[in-house]
């Protein structure tokens, strides 16, 4: 299943919401990654995720393939529209 969705955070991603979005995808068995302009990265990978260099109102596309792949997304989804923490 996979989602479009507009990061919200003031500053993008940086350490602290990077953390709340990994943990988030961590806490399910599914594969998770995302989709931002030409390339694909695993949202369970720190180093994935600030390597993409996402700012604030860029458009990402989630992505989840797995056993609990739609509660994973509607709950990674949900933290982002909240603004991960921030």
């Amino acid at each position: 299943v996979s989602q479009k969705v507009t990061i919200k955070t003031p500053t993008g991603l940086h350490l602290r919401p990077v953390w709340n979005f990994m943990q988030g995808a961590m806490q399910f068995k599914s594969h998770v990654t995302f989709r931002y302009r030409e390339n694909t990265a695993n949202a369970k990978s720190v180093l994935s995720v600030l390597g993409a260099c996402i700012k604030s109102g860029d458009e990402i596309e989630l992505v989840c393939e797995g056993e609990d792949e739609k509660e994973a997304l509607t709950s990674i989804v949900t933290a982002i529209e909240n603004g991960l923490g921030e």
